[in-house]
């Protein structure tokens, strides 16, 4: 392989393929350092990528193989990317490179995916910080995304070495500016050469006509009106310039409180009830202003409660669910259990595996999600109410519930176009502050939560039990929580409507200056190449069937799943008195004083949550209906493909769930064929069907974690880990710590 030399620090073990690899002994790298330069791979800067600082001699050790083998290569960081240069990707054949990111490549780290970094000093493993008295002769760096490389200096030059490793710390560690970020760089360098997806329809909601389009789509426009009182942010930089409220709202109360205090439309029911959300009103201590704090929330609740039509059941986030430090906590404790840096490790963990996992606390959160959700789902749907999620700034809790719920309630949020409205919608325009939860500018670490991680996470649970429910596929899944730490796209690097178009020259006042134009995440054809898409396309989704013009009309969209649960029918009016009471426990709440419960007693909860969850899991699932998952223990599952699809020893190699959609693309392929006979001796002049995705044909060759490990090196360690033969007992011992291994990727 041209540019590319393994150093073999142990043993004389065969390389896979000896006609691309050459053997050499560290101290014969600066013999060949002459000849490696020369036939290196050219390093490929996107428009407005600078390179900072580079170093030659570096080795890429082998992650899986606990012996000193590596790749010899050249080690650089830009203002975009660390990049480690070897000719890897020589290597491979045209079927395992379909899947290649055009933007990022394997041996590619954005310097926003960089988790953390650590030295090796005497076989000592440091955290690396600021300026360093001493540097390492070995380099490791942990990614968001779960990857870990290992570089080793001994053989580089000293000067590089400092060089190298102090622009590394600076460049991913230091706090920065908004403005001093590569999305702004390559904004202005690529202003004639951003590319657009033609057959990209998914909606932004950035303007007036996109939201009176999804109110007329949910049926919600009886009820609910768009309104463009913050247009040009003149009422609130939290809110987008245009979302829907209430018909009854007098636009100038937006204005009042900054938009907090109001109820904004999420979404509505095909039964006319809607789900809301609401920011706290800030915190006062005089009298006068609580009273009319007070007042005026008042005057807020009788447009959304209005008995007995109307009734609303507000859910409190912020102080009956979780919080994000929990989130923050358990995810911690989770990550740690995929940032595997050898073979050994992996092995001397596994014993653990299922009280590591079950102390992190990461799938009791996940499942504490959904069944809120559900919780949610059953007032809408059973109990013919109206949901009010407050939260103090109804941007981070609000975004997941809200998202979730539409996920399960509306099928057209499991098509990919769906979603990824969706996304905009509750997410973008709803204001997450996707720049301090990703923590994109290294200013606080408080402040990185992975919520929208947590979001994938439960939509990946929903979609791995129902699969011919989704459009989209788990990878599809997992490249959008790659995405989250690209800065190419806009998508996930600001915090709000607000800030993008500022800082974007959207509301600039110099006309000679042209806004920025960044491309969006949605646009996959910038990262994938269309056979590679193809990935991202659920084969076995079911497709809603079309009605005729004769069914269609005189109806209106409804579930075909209709739930008439006896004990939780619409309640009747009660007592004026009990609406007052109400209205105080929800002018408290968003006054700060939390309160711990609102409506529905918690035993009543419970019993209404029982009986709908179970009765809907008892009949057959409509995949164009309500969609409600399994939260019992063991349903819960880790999502395999994103967290263990680094760690080679974790593959099962030519089987798991590819080999499975292997098999049924190929049946597919032949029922399409065997289709186009019959067609043909109907109508000679047909057209012919579409072609399933080709990637997964040679099943073989590929593993359980494809399409991203398909480019490991796959280690020959054997099924059990050798450092803890002692511990594990008997032959029956043995055999059930097999068993457990080889469900590991069902777990």
């Amino acid at each position: 392989m041209l540019g590319k030399g393994v150093v073999g620090g142990g043993g004389g073990t065969k390389a896979p393929k000896p006609s691309f690899v050459s053997y050499v002994r560290p101290e014969e790298i600066h013999t060949n350092e002459k000849e490696v330069t020369e036939k290196e791979v050219t390093l490929h800067l996107l428009p407005g990528e600078q390179l900072l600082c580079e170093a030659s001699t570096v080795l890429k050790y082998v992650q899986e193989d606990s012996c000193q083998r590596g790749i010899y290569g050249k080690l650089v960081c830009t203002d975009f990317k660390i990049a480690f240069l070897g000719d890897d990707e020589s290597a491979l054949d045209n079927d395992e490179t379909q899947f290649k990111n055009k933007v990022i490549g394997e041996n590619d780290i954005t310097l926003h995916c960089v988790d953390q970094i650590y030295g090796v000093f005497d076989e000592k493993k440091k955290p690396l910080f600021g300026q360093l008295k001493k540097y390492p002769e070995k380099l490791i760096i942990h990614c968001k995304d779960l990857r870990v490389f290992h570089f080793g200096l001994r053989y580089t030059k000293e000067e590089e070495v400092k060089r190298i490793v102090s622009g590394i710390i600076h460049h991913t560690q230091a706090p920065k500016l908004l403005k001093r970020l590569f999305l702004f760089s390559y904004a202005s360098a690529a202003q004639n050469n951003t590319a657009t997806d033609p057959k990209n329809h998914t909606v932004m909601f950035d303007t007036l006509k996109d939201w009176c389009w999804e109110l007329e789509r949910t049926k919600g426009n009886v009820k609910y009106k768009a309104v463009s009182v913050n247009e040009g942010y003149k009422a609130s930089d939290r809110l987008p310039a245009y979302f829907v409220v209430p018909t009854p709202l007098p636009e100038e109360d937006v204005r009042c409180f900054q938009g907090r205090g109001i109820p904004i439309w999420c979404w509505s029911c095909h039964n006319g009830c809607a789900l809301l959300k609401m920011s706290a009103l800030p915190k006062e201590q005089d009298d006068g202003l609580l009273q009319i704090q007070k007042s005026f929330l008042d005057g807020i609740y009788k447009t959304v409660h209005r008995p007995p039509y109307e009734i609303v059941k507000t859910e409190d986030l912020s102080s009956n669910f979780l919080s994000l430090q929990d989130i923050q906590t358990a995810y911690s404790k989770f990550k740690q259990l995929f940032l595997i840096d050898n073979s050994t490790e992996f092995w001397d963990t596994d014993i653990k595996w299922f009280s590591l996992l079950e102390s992190s606390s990461w799938l009791d959160i996940i499942r504490r999600c959904l069944k809120k959700a559900i919780e949610i789902t059953e007032c809408l749907e059973a109990q013919n109410m109206n949901v009010l999620l407050l939260e103090e700034n109804a941007s981070d809790l609000c975004c997941l519930l809200s998202s979730l719920v539409q996920v399960m309630m509306d099928p057209h949020c499991r098509t990919r176009v769906g979603f990824q409205s969706l996304v905009q919608k509750e997410w973008i325009m709803g204001g997450h502050c996707f720049l301090d939860r990703c923590n994109h500018l290294r200013q606080s670490d408080k402040e990185e939560v992975p919520v929208f991680l947590l979001f994938l996470d439960c939509v990946w649970q929903l979609a791995h039990q129902h699969p011919p429910a989704f459009d989209f596929t788990e990878t599809y899944l997992t490249v959008l929580s790659d995405s989250l730490y690209i800065p190419i796209f806009s998508t996930f690097f600001f915090n709000s409507p607000h800030q993008k178009d500022t800082n974007m020259g959207r509301e600039s006042q110099d006309t000679q200056s042209k806004p920025l134009n960044l491309l969006t995440v949605w646009d996959w054809s910038v990262q994938f190449e269309p056979k590679a898409q193809m990935l991202l396309k659920n084969p076995l989704y079911v497709e809603k069937p079309k009605l005729d013009k004769g069914q269609r009309k005189g109806t209106r969209f409804k579930h075909q799943r209709q739930l008439s649960l006896p004990l939780t029918q619409s309640k009747s009016s009660p007592k004026r008195g009990f609406f007052r009471e109400e209205t105080d426990h929800l002018i408290k709440n968003l006054l700060g004083k939390r309160i711990s419960k609102l409506i529905n007693s918690s035993d009543e909860l419970q019993d209404n949550f029982r009986e709908f969850y179970e009765s809907w899991h008892s009949k057959p699932t409509d995949y164009h209906g309500l969609l409600l998952p399994h939260i019992e223990g063991p349903e819960i599952k880790v999502w395999a493909q994103r967290y263990l699809r680094w760690i080679p020893e974790a593959q099962i190699l030519g089987g798991g769930r590819v080999a499975t959609m292997s098999k049924l693309l190929e049946m597919m392929e032949e029922v399409e064929h065997l289709q186009e006979k019959i067609d043909e001796r109907h109508h000679s002049q047909g057209a012919l069907p579409a072609e399933a995705p080709s990637l997964l044909r040679s099943s073989a060759r590929l593993s359980s974690l494809f399409p991203f490990a398909l480019l490991q090196r796959h280690s020959s360690k054997p099924v059990l880990p050798t450092s803890g033969w002692k511990a594990l007992g008997d032959e029956e011992d043995l055999a059930k710590r097999e068993d457990e291994f080889v469900d590991l990727g069902d777990v």
